[in-house]
């Protein structure tokens, strides 16, 4: 196959993402005379310095996902960021120099945040971000908005994905994509509807969750850690933000839950995230012709999942 981006192309692109945010920036009054870039993988981020604003502009993206639909979601991120913040939980919150609004600009659509200096030398410690974990749910559960069920479980870019990859044997084998098909009818109705995961597992609460694994999320901040990037915030269990993490963190997590009066993780429903959380990484194979460097990250998990029980064992 040869439709993958070159390193020239992606140079462009990320080049054509720093120039929208800088010009962004500028159209919104901001001062911007050293923008630099700070990461760039499935997001360009840009630091407007002197400014202190950083502009995140999401660049690989699945085909679906058009401008509409990205606001949509950078909307709730940043209403749910904000109320955090004011709640004083720790986390990196929208700029207080701009507009609480997606801002689009040359085919991008992007969200302006605080520009918080970096700890460069602390390392993760991911048991104590795991325990952490459990007090953002606690801080969270108060949340007043509305949140669609499981929308980080992204159900239409799995299924989507799915389709593609049966014309990429180079990215997923007939017979991996085969297992994968078959695994998403078992899952699918658990990620699509309320009542048939409350029908499933009784009893298990859903709330205000991260949406994208805030153990690997918190920013080590120059005055202290703070919860960051909840761009797949969602209604959901608690055990979402612990999916694929495996049992030292799951037990760390409940470690936090329990100094917070809240229930401790339902190993049920640990093999359902678990589950949907490997058919999204298989699904990011779609993606590669965008990233090739997901080919190579995505490469163990398939691995590993073949080794696992079919559907997280939720077919039995």
């Amino acid at each position: 196959m040869t439709d993958f981006l070159t390193s020239e192309h992606i140079a462009r692109r990320s080049s054509a993402a720093l120039d929208a945010a800088v010009g962004a920036g500028r159209d919104l009054g901001l001062t911007v005379t050293d923008a630099a870039v700070l990461h760039d993988l499935f997001s360009v981020v840009v630091h407007l310095a002197p400014s202190p604003v950083v502009v995140r502009v999401p660049t690989v993206l699945p085909p679906s996902a058009d401008l509409a639909t990205q606001a949509a979601r950078q909307r709730t991120e940043l209403d749910v960021t904000r109320w955090l913040a004011d709640q004083g939980t720790p986390v990196i919150p929208p700029s207080p120099l701009v507009p609480r609004e997606p801002v689009q600009r040359d085919g991008f659509s992007m969200t302006f945040w605080q520009f918080v200096e970096e700890d460069r030398d602390k390392q993760p410690d991911y048991a104590a971000n795991s325990e952490s974990v459990a007090d953002l749910h606690a801080a969270m559960r108060a949340y007043p908005g509305r949140l669609s069920y499981l929308s980080a479980a992204e159900p239409r870019f799995i299924a989507e994905s799915l389709a593609l990859l049966e014309k990429r044997p180079d990215l997923l084998s007939p017979a991996d994509l085969d297992r994968a098909r078959r695994e998403w009818q078992v899952l699918e109705p658990l990620t699509g509807s309320r009542t048939v995961f409350e029908t499933r597992f009784p009893g298990v609460d859903l709330q205000p969750v991260h949406g994208d694994s805030p153990p690997a999320n918190i920013f080590s901040g120059a005055d202290g850690d703070l919860y960051a990037d909840f761009e797949l915030v969602t209604l959901g269990p608690v055990e979402w933000d612990l999916a694929g993490l495996g049992p030292d963190l799951e037990a760390a997590y409940n470690r936090g839950a329990e100094r917070n009066g809240m229930r401790p993780l339902n190993q049920d429903v640990m093999r359902f995230v678990n589950a949907v959380g490997m058919l999204r990484a298989i699904s990011c194979l779609a993606l590669t012709p965008q990233l090739p460097v997901l080919a190579d990250y995505v490469k163990p998990a398939v691995d590993q999942w073949r080794t696992l029980p079919f559907a997280g064992g939720l077919a039995d």
